[in-house]
């Protein structure tokens, strides 16, 4: 790893683990091997039931010095690692809020990366993103991010989101990374909440991440609060994502599990919900027409779990019970 130096900038990080003992050691090695940036990352691991806490553990003790590694820290830490475990599985913005909060207390931190931990970071994205965001009048920056098993593909530059539907529509999604422009970012509504960046001005203007989504529209909510504060693009910030490795997001090679489209659907109605609830027949009619189309293809498990999420309901039972018993309620609600 690079030698790091007070001078240089810092950037706190914040990683939201659940069942990731696979992958969170290569996405804090690439971090690691980030050149020109101080980082501060801090890990909060969701009541994983595997053995995601141990397998950072083990990192640490190999890849780290005396005093780079803290556990159980809430406050003020000057480990370069720090791992808390959350009492219960309270959703990514839950654990994501948690690791902010220790982060928000060191006052040299300007800067804090939202990072998946099935993300691998390019040498150089830590120094993109500090060298942009240098001013800190900005509310969220994003980069280019690929997919991992085919880095040559766009999976997201950004997003934009429909006030009507609440559709999300990622910018570049599949492109030529070698052939697709950046996009202006006054055109976007969001960055992905794998890869963007926060200002501490955003933060402490506007709040936390909204917690009460569980899975997905976070970011998106969160983006919209800005009020003035612009959204910037980095094209030197380059990340890599699997996507889904925990909870079945959608990708080139897969369909969304039922658990992701509950959540997807549930949500995308609770946004038009929040920020524009006369549209809400108008998204309850486009969030019906894909269990429609799932049913006319065989899909019943995606069918049903779609269509309980678009109208409210409580998931379906093999949905519900990936969810652990105490953290049902957070997620599902009082019905939970």
């Amino acid at each position: 790893m690079p030698a790091m130096t007070p001078s240089q900038p810092a950037i706190g990080v914040a990683i939201t683990t659940y069942c990731a003992a696979g992958f969170i050691g290569r996405c804090l090695a690439s971090l690691r091997a980030s050149q020109g940036v101080r980082l501060k990352v801090v890990v909060v691991d969701n009541c994983s039931p595997d053995m995601t806490c141990e397998a950072i553990r083990a990192w640490a003790a190999e890849h780290l010095g005396d005093g780079e590694f803290a556990e159980g820290t809430e406050g003020m830490t000057t480990a370069w690692l720090t791992l808390l475990r959350a009492p219960v599985n309270g959703g990514f913005a839950r654990g994501t809020n948690m690791a902010l909060r220790v982060l928000l207390a060191d006052p040299g931190i300007a800067l804090f990366w939202l990072l998946n931990p099935d993300c691998e970071v390019n040498p150089g994205a830590a120094l993109a993103y500090a060298r942009a965001g240098a001013d800190g009048n900005f509310a969220l920056m994003g980069g280019r991010t690929v997919f991992a098993g085919r880095p040559g593909t766009i999976q997201s530059d950004g997003g934009r989101v429909s006030r009507l539907t609440g559709r999300c529509v990622s910018v570049n999604a599949r492109a030529d990374a070698a052939l697709a422009p950046p996009p202006d970012a006054a055109t976007l509504d969001y960055f992905t909440g794998a890869n963007c960046v926060a200002s501490r001005r955003f933060v402490e203007t506007c709040g936390l991440l909204p917690e009460e989504y569980f899975l997905f529209y976070e970011e998106v909510d969160w983006a919209l609060r800005r009020g003035s504060l612009p959204l910037r693009y980095v094209p030197g910030a380059v990340v890599r994502h699997v996507g889904g490795s925990a909870i079945g997001t959608g990708t080139i090679e897969r369909r969304s599990s039922p658990l992701a489209a509950y959540f997807s659907f549930r949500n995308r109605i609770r946004f038009v919900r929040r920020w524009n609830p006369l549209a809400q027949p108008l998204a309850l009619a486009s969030g019906l027409a894909h269990p429609v189309r799932l049913a006319a293809v065989g899909d019943l498990a995606q069918a049903h779990a779609t269509l309980a999420g678009v109208l409210q309901f409580t998931p379906p039972h093999a949905v519900r019970q990936l969810i652990a018993s105490e953290a049902r309620r957070l997620a599902f609600g009082a019905d939970g």
